[in-house]
């Protein structure tokens, strides 16, 4: 699809472009979304300074989704069985998610995904590439931030 005239313009979209046709969705473990395993991850890291577990309203403001849509996320995780609920022991009203046995072993499944896909790419592009890439892709996140912002 040709957007402009400009050929780096064309080029720098074209190159965006295909990103959309990877399977990106994937998740590395089939019963779980992505939104899923960011759940898992911030509740781990809670787990990783307080073994008290965490807070729905802590993963909300963590992850900026809503109380709510974390709250179906966590209803789902329980059903399968990737966490636990529990009452906090000062405050009755609270309630408190730790991940279970299948839970850690999810996070551990998914941790060593990325670790095989990005160690892949590193290995692939080189050290150098691979941190130019990082710095070019958080310029290219700040720019459509601000993008984002003003509503374009």
């Amino acid at each position: 699809m040709e957007i402009s005239g400009d050929p780096t313009m064309q080029k720098l979209a074209e190159s965006f472009f295909q990103f959309k046709k990877l399977v990106w969705h994937h998740s590395p473990i089939d019963s779980l979304k992505h939104s899923e395993l960011f759940v898992l991850f911030r509740i781990k890291e809670s787990n990783m300074s307080d073994d008290s577990g965490i807070m729905i309203s802590e993963i909300s403001r963590h992850l900026k989704v809503a109380p709510p849509t974390v709250t179906q996320l966590v209803n789902g995780l329980v059903t399968n069985g990737f966490v636990e609920r529990s009452i906090d022991k000062e405050d009755r009203r609270a309630v408190r998610i730790k991940l279970t046995e299948k839970g850690e072993g999810a996070v551990k499944k998914a941790k060593d995904a990325l670790i095989v896909t990005f160690g892949g790419l590193v290995e692939f592009l080189g050290e150098d590439k691979s941190i130019e890439l990082s710095d070019l892709l958080g310029q290219v996140f700040t720019y459509f931030k601000g993008l984002e912002e003003y509503n374009i």
